[in-house]
């Protein structure tokens, strides 16, 4: 179960990492998964018209450090140690939903899966897999 609630994450982000404030929104947050809406910016295209691997690469990340602050509570020097992604769709310019799941949470690290997909369209966009390290308690 989570150890910090909706508000309370929220609260924590806004204070210890306030340029991530305003990226995404949480909706949702469960016993092992979080799910965050990015809402649709211009500056988040590239040329083509699609949203940029980068700002997906950013979403699954940041979807993945939520859900491990969520489950281990306010340990914010975690830190990504790998991000693999694989892009399936090219992504329409409209919001994007992810779903970060956890599946593993050890004392050490942590290992989410993150879909992502539009806000019209149940088919994914992309999948990454997020390793986080955990930093020894004190």
């Amino acid at each position: 179960m989570p150890r910090l609630t909706v508000r309370e994450l929220e609260q924590l982000i806004e204070e210890q990492f306030p340029q991530a404030h305003g990226f995404s929104q949480i909706t949702a947050l469960s016993e092992d998964t979080l799910e965050l809406r990015l809402p649709y910016r211009d500056d988040f295209l590239r040329p083509g018209g699609t949203l940029s691997g980068p700002t997906l690469m950013t979403l699954a990340d940041t979807g993945a450090y939520y859900l491990i602050l969520a489950m281990i509570g306010p340990v914010v020097l975690a830190v990504t140690t790998n991000l693999n992604i694989h892009f399936m769709r090219k992504p329409r310019p409209e919001d994007v939903i992810a779903q970060a799941r956890m599946l593993k949470l050890g004392r050490q690290l942590a290992v989410v899966e993150v879909n992502m997909r539009s806000v019209s369209s149940p088919e994914l966009l992309a999948q990454a897999t997020v390793t986080y390290s955990i930093p020894p308690k004190r």
